[in-house]
Order: C-alpha cells, then sequence, then structure tokens
C-alpha cells in the first residue's frame, strides 16, 4: 500500500512539474494534421527558445487530400515550408504553467502570414497543440488555380512534444 502511494504521489508531483514554454534553451517539436479550403494534409513544427518570451523554428506542412477544384496538384502546389517568430506569453497570461499562448509571424513559401497557437502540456514531455494560420501578404496577390493551396486560413490540431 505505502508503494501504491508513494507512486501515485511522484506521478502527480510530476504532472506538476510539466512546463508548456521554459525560455531559452527550450525546443518543441509539434506535428498533427492540417485542415484549409480545399484539402487536408500534415504539418510539422519545430520551435527553440531564445529568450524568456520568444522562440524562432519552421514549420512544414503536405497536402495528401485535396479537391479537384483548382485542377490536380503537383508536388510542388501540395508542400510548404515557413521560417517563424513565436511571442510565448503563456506566462504572462498566468493561466497555468502547463499552457502556452503563442500568436506568431511566419516567412514562407508561399505568403507572409500569421499565426495563433496554443499547447497544452499534461506531462513534462507531452501535449497538444491547436494553431490557425492566416496569410498576411501573399506573393502573388490574384492566385490562379493551384496557387490557391498553402495559400489561406489553415487549422491544426495535434502532439505537442518537448525535446
Amino acid at each position: 500500500m505505502k508503494k501504491i502511494i508513494l507512486i501515485s504521489v511522484l506521478f502527480i508531483t510530476s504532472l506538476g512539474f510539466s512546463q508548456a514554454f521554459k525560455g531559452k534553451g527550450d525546443t518543441k517539436f509539434q506535428v498533427g494534421p492540417s485542415f484549409q479550403d480545399n484539402g487536408t494534409g500534415i504539418a510539422a513544427t519545430m520551435d527553440f527558445g531564445v529568450g524568456a518570451n520568444i522562440s524562432f523554428g519552421f514549420t512544414t506542412s503536405y497536402l495528401l487530400g485535396v479537391s479537384d477544384d483548382f485542377g490536380k496538384p503537383k508536388f510542388d502546389d501540395r508542400i510548404d515550408a515557413r521560417a517563424r517568430f513565436n511571442a510565448n506569453i503563456g506566462n504572462v497570461l498566468n493561466v497555468s504553467e502547463k499552457f502556452d499562448l503563442y500568436p506568431g509571424l511566419s516567412l514562407g513559401l508561399r505568403n507572409f502570414g500569421g499565426h495563433v497557437g496554443a499547447r497544452y502540456f499534461f506531462t513534462e514531455g507531452f501535449g497538444i497543440y491547436t494553431e490557425a494560420g492566416f496569410p498576411l501578404a501573399k506573393y502573388n496577390t490574384d492566385p490562379i488555380g493551384n496557387e490557391n493551396y498553402n495559400n489561406q486560413f489553415t487549422f491544426q490540431i495535434g502532439a505537442s512534444f518537448n525535446l
């Protein structure tokens, strides 16, 4: 009985020490499905903490299922890559040490955009995230056909990992 109580206390205590963003030196990896008009895909992000509330990183996505509304997309129409900047303000909002809200900007192959995301960690190494991305300035102001893929509002949800 003492072992069960001790293990339970250690488990509950370890849940209390999980943090969503620790600042400089923190590294996060996220992966999950991505949803947008006329397509669904998979997205992965990597963020590196460089300050108390600042992180830089990159994201990439690939559209797996697409409608034929714009024609049959080629590989380069389905893939997107971006460099990104986040302002991690979870500790400023002081909701929970396990929660992080991060608005940010991204510069990609298709456009200059913004995103707003949130992540919640259940343990030191595992959590969930959700993120919405949107273009602020498109490289082609009048996209035609396949140029519409990866150049619109996106929504992601998935798993987040501390590395």
